[in-house]
């Protein structure tokens, strides 16, 4: 359900046409100051590694995911 003032689109606007991620311009947006500190690990099995930078994981591509992430955790 779109919020109030909102359209929905089908286009996901984070990726390029190539389904890298891809910052969107915000230029027109209000200036806002914010502040954002993150850190964290990863702990797996070396076979889950592999599986994940093979891309073949059976819920998709991880990495991708994981930075498309990354720019909405800045925004």
């Amino acid at each position: 359900m779109a919020r109030q003032g909102y359209i929905m689109s089908d286009k996901l606007t984070h990726f390029d046409d190539q389904g890298r991620v891809n910052m969107v311009d915000i230029s027109d947006k209000k200036v806002t100051h914010r502040l954002a500190i993150a850190s964290g690990s990863v702990l797996m099995q070396p076979e889950t590694l592999t599986l994940v930078k093979s891309g073949t994981a059976k819920k998709g591509d991880v990495i991708t995911v994981a930075e498309l992430a990354g720019v909405m955790a800045t925004k």
